[in-house]
């Protein structure tokens, strides 16, 4: 007649259901050794020693500047010593080619800048004498990455300004836009090549040594994933709780709802619902771990208990407060019959 808070908890059992089967654990110093959080997440970087240089093949759209030069004077194109020698910067057309004076359209793209120069000065002989050939990149447009979504600064950043890693092209764009307000842990990021996604991993795990390394027309989204646990029964602030950190304890978690309310509470009953990895482990069956508060020693295992993303926190009702509650129906119910039949019932305050 009088609804609880929650379920109740004599009925968890160590036995299996047949709509979610679910194994309760009590949480002693034993039993939690194998739920504890990461002692450190930081991995060693696999991109540390990544170069920065490389082979740089010329594609349509990008721009060049090309220099000639030769060794006497009097000849078609200036000396080192005279200005001039600058040809301009061109734009390499869709078909893959540059125009050349005295030899027209030259095909350049895949190739690199050094195999520009000498396809340049083979194709002046005859036309030029000993002729010196310098061509630079001015403008990359096909060297690139794109990092969209929760940035700064979206858009196009070039991996050939020393940009290597999935972190160097989120930091060229500026970084997460809501960095200052939100952990890198509620940051997820997602990396597309050639239209296959090859990573999703949160920011945070990035920034622990799980870096990859980029390549050209790589696609490198940034989103808001926030991670977080739910907690409820009779604490100070039941709701929804980011898990700011990876390696969260429950001592902690109950201390960012305010810890356990005094009147209301069971230290007895402290119960964490945790769901089996399904999608990835079709059999993984789902848990119950439960803690007893009223061993001094359980505040070293709640300590040592790791939190994760989407779990529940359950905090039973102490059994005379549940009791009150009965009685305070009954009373209510007796005093609108006493109402209505004209009797007097006392004030009484249970």
């Amino acid at each position: 007649m009088v609804p609880g808070d929650g379920p109740w908890m004599g009925g968890a059992q160590a036995s299996s259901t047949e709509a979610l089967p679910f194994d309760v654990i009590d949480l002693t110093p034993t039993s939690v050794v194998a739920f504890k959080p990461a002692a450190s997440v930081d991995r060693s970087s696999v991109t540390s020693r990544l170069s920065a240089g490389g082979r740089v093949s010329v594609a349509p759209g990008d721009v060049l500047k090309v220099r000639i030069f030769e060794p006497y004077e009097g000849s078609i194109f200036p000396t080192i010593q005279r200005p001039g020698a600058d040809l301009g910067t061109q734009r390499v057309t869709d078909e893959g080619t540059i125009n050349i004076p005295y030899v027209g359209s030259v095909a350049v793209a895949g190739l690199d800048l050094s195999q520009i120069e000498q396809r340049i000065a083979g194709q002046l002989k005859g036309k030029a004498q000993d002729p010196q050939v310098i061509v630079e990149l001015v403008a990359d447009r096909t060297h690139t990455v794109m990092v969209s979504g929760d940035v700064k600064n979206p858009g196009r950043v070039s991996i050939l300004d020393g940009t290597r890693s999935v972190v160097d092209a989120i930091n060229r764009a500026g970084g997460p836009f809501n960095a200052a307000n939100a952990a890198a842990a509620q940051v997820e990021v997602v990396v597309r090549r050639q239209g296959q996604v090859i990573l999703t991993a949160q920011y945070s795990d990035l920034l622990a040594g799980s870096d990859i390394s980029i390549q050209k027309n790589d696609e490198i989204v940034v989103r808001p994933n926030s991670r977080t646990f739910t907690v409820l029964g009779a604490v100070q602030k039941s709701g929804n709780v980011d898990l700011t950190k990876p390696n969260l304890t429950l001592l902690e978690a109950l201390g960012q709802v305010g810890g356990l309310s005094d009147e209301r509470a069971n230290k007895t009953g402290v119960f964490v619902f945790r769901l089996g990895d399904i999608q990835n482990i079709p059999g993984a069956r789902a848990r119950v771990f439960r803690l007893d508060l009223g061993q001094p020693v359980s505040i070293f295992v709640a300590q040592q208990f790791g939190m994760q993303a989407r779990d529940v926190v359950y905090v039973t009702n102490a059994p005379l407060y549940e009791y009150n509650k009965i009685l305070s129906a009954v009373y209510r119910t007796f005093s609108v019959v006493g109402v209505g039949t004209g009797s007097v019932i006392p004030a009484t305050s249970f």
